[in-house]
């Protein structure tokens, strides 16, 4: 029944899209979908309850007049073609952070593929716990939870799976043309539109779940982002010059996560590293590289069969670069 409702909630939504500013009629609703004028109405108030507003106006149907600017698990769900990951969705519209709720889910058994989003973060973080500014109801915070038979020296390569399952989603709903910054940074025109936190749940040397956490300015304004990051961060509505549904992002990443993910399990990483080193920013530039252990500067010359960072130096030795931040100089930028 649930799955039925989502199907004929889908429906509506394409009805109301096609027609623009129009009225769609019920006798056309009606055809559509198979279902009688009261089926119809009761359809129409659950879009209301979840915030749609819809007009309706004797003779001539119903047109939809706003969309609610929650994301909302029902709109996820609707059309999202999917096996596995986001069939389980946790929603919550403020959280302090969808990595903690992921981490909590996982332990207590979730589903591989389980998916937590918020309509907005009070503690969002990024890498080294740095903030990751997550104000409501203009990106996706999200986390998903996956449980692979893995090693975990394979795990990193789980985060560049991401990013390049993130990119050809905005590609595919934006017509952007993002780039990836090693090892989880997505760049769009040189600014940061999207930052990926992989962490682990494991024992000794067993994966639990990979918990992939995944922060997406997606409606934000030039003046919606702090001074201290206004001139390093964007959104995807700044690039594109107009709002981006958020609800059919989400649907594009899962569905193209699902589908790295699965040919990476029966095909290894070497699908991935390929189409990751096409959308990378740095390969072929020197880059500095900034370690825990120092700086190292070189050449990007591509990433192992592990997801690690390979720089050939001045002297013609190459460096494995495992974690660290990367900045480009000026005159590569």
């Amino acid at each position: 029944m649930e799955q039925e409702n989502r199907n004929v909630k889908q429906k509506l939504l394409e009805a109301f899209s096609e027609a623009e500013d129009d009225f769609v009629s019920g006798q056309k609703i009606s055809e559509l979908l198979g279902l009688s004028r009261t089926a119809i109405w009761k359809h129409i108030e659950g879009l209301r309850n979840e915030g749609y507003e819809v007009e309706a106006v004797r003779r001539m149907g119903y047109r939809l007049i706003n969309k609610p600017l929650s994301l909302s698990k029902g709109e996820i769900q609707s059309g999202l073609n999917t096996q596995f990951i986001g069939q389980s969705i946790y929603y919550e519209k403020s959280v302090p952070s969808t990595q903690k709720i992921a981490h909590r889910l996982a332990g207590e058994g979730a589903a591989d593929g389980t998916v937590v989003i918020a309509d907005e973060q009070t503690e969002g973080r990024g890498r080294l716990a740095r903030v990751w500014y997550s104000p409501i109801h203009t990106g996706i915070w999200m986390s998903c939870i996956l449980k692979p038979k893995i090693p975990i020296s394979q795990t990193p390569q789980l985060t560049l799976l991401a990013a390049v399952a993130i990119v050809q989603a905005i590609e595919e709903t934006t017509g952007i043309s993002p780039s990836i910054k090693w090892p989880n940074d997505i760049l769009i025109n040189g600014r940061k539109a999207v930052g990926i936190l992989t962490e682990l749940q494991a024992e000794a040397d067993s994966v639990h779940s990979v918990i992939i956490g995944t922060g997406i300015n997606v409606n934000q304004s030039p003046e919606d982002f702090p001074a201290g990051i206004q001139q390093i961060a964007t959104s995807l509505k700044i690039e594109k010059g107009s709002e981006v549904s958020r609800a059919v992002l989400v649907q594009a990443i899962l569905r193209n996560l699902e589908q790295l993910y699965t040919a990476y399990l029966s095909s290894g990483f070497r699908p991935v590293k390929l189409l990751w080193e096409s959308y990378a920013i740095s390969l072929g530039k020197t880059v500095i590289a900034r370690t825990l252990q120092g700086t190292i500067t070189g050449k990007a010359i591509g990433i192992n069969d592990e997801g690690v960072l390979l720089l050939e130096t001045m002297n013609g030795s190459i460096e494995k670069i495992y974690s660290a931040d990367i900045e480009l100089p000026e005159k590569e930028k």
